[in-house]
């Protein structure tokens, strides 16, 4: 406890809350830089391409990794936009050690995706909600390196996948190389719901046992 005389005379007591939280926030200041080198290596971008598209220059953002460059809220908001994070996300996220998966949905025009896994590298599951359409749309294929299994948990899934087309239901699966050209969208005016895990780098699951027949 710290007391000092205030003009009034009166003795002015402090319990040392402020020089707590300023150490409080120094050690949350220090864990950004980590954190934020853990999003991008997850997300397999690089120092140039997120650079590119922040606008900030490539060695701020090592510097800000390493934890030699402080983090400022002019720093962090287009950093929160590459990655369509909360900007709390990236200052006050839980431990490393903290086992629970805080599940944080990331919505786009195409729909809603809540990532299931925050390790980085490897395979990476997501939950994924495609919004209905027409059932007409025109496929735009795309390929990138990496492999994909996905599993429908409701409605219908129309998967372009090179020169196929199919229409997934409830409890069927799809797995494949996505350096194939690919598309997929709700097959119907309904949203379709499902479970998908992607490794970047082309991981396959690896079934250890198979139940007898």
């Amino acid at each position: 406890m710290v007391c000092q005389k205030a003009r009034n005379s009166k003795e002015v007591c402090q319990y040392g809350k402020l020089g707590n939280m300023t150490t409080d926030f120094s050690i949350m200041l220090d864990a950004v830089g980590p954190r934020l080198r853990a999003m991008r290596t997850q997300r397999n971008v690089t120092l140039t391409e997120a650079s590119e598209v922040t606008g900030i220059s490539v060695s701020t953002l090592s510097r800000l990794e390493s934890g030699q460059r402080k983090p400022t809220l002019e720093l962090l908001l287009p950093i929160a936009r590459l990655y369509q994070v909360p900007l709390e996300e990236l200052i006050d996220a839980p431990e490393t050690g903290d086992p629970r998966i805080h599940l944080k949905p990331h919505v786009h025009e195409w729909g809603t995706a809540v990532p299931l896994t925050r390790r980085p590298g490897g395979i990476q599951a997501f939950k994924m909600v495609l919004r209905g359409g027409t059932g007409k749309e025109t496929p735009t294929p795309q390929s990138h390196e990496g492999y994909d299994w996905v599993y429908i948990l409701n409605g219908k899934l129309r998967l372009v996948l090179g020169e196929n087309d199919f229409v997934l239901k409830p409890g069927e699966v799809a797995e494949f190389d996505t350096r194939t050209p690919h598309w997929f969208a709700s097959a119907t005016k309904e949203p379709v719901e499902l479970l998908t895990l992607f490794g970047q780098q082309g991981e396959r699951l690896h079934v250890r046992a198979r139940p007898k027949r």
